[in-house]
């Protein structure tokens, strides 16, 4: 798959994609430990820290590209419909005060 194949998707259809390139390498097999996957999603954010403090720009990109990746992986395997959800919190948010209220 490149990259035209996936510019231009909808979330909903990038986690499909993410999510069957997952299922064809074995993450799914089994049923899936999700606060493993959700930790290896945390991984990746870590990662992404890393490469920002080293001030390696591509490493960065890539981590947070691993980031979504295993997010939508995760949507597309429960089939959460994420583009529903993140219309619904947005408009929750939206009506939230300045900063939640908070100080800082």
């Amino acid at each position: 798959m490149d990259q035209t194949e996936i510019k231009g998707k909808s979330l909903n259809e990038l986690a499909a994609i993410c999510h069957a390139i997952a299922v064809s390498k074995g993450f799914w097999d089994q049923e899936r430990n999700i606060g493993e996957a959700l930790m290896l999603v945390v991984t990746e954010l870590a990662e992404a820290m890393e490469a920002y403090r080293l001030q390696n720009q591509d490493n960065f990109k890539e981590e947070l590209a691993d980031t979504f990746i295993r997010l939508l992986d995760l949507c597309g395997g429960l089939e959460v419909d994420i583009e529903a959800e993140i219309a619904r919190k947005s408009a929750k948010n939206k009506n939230r005060p300045y900063k939640h209220g908070k100080i800082c």
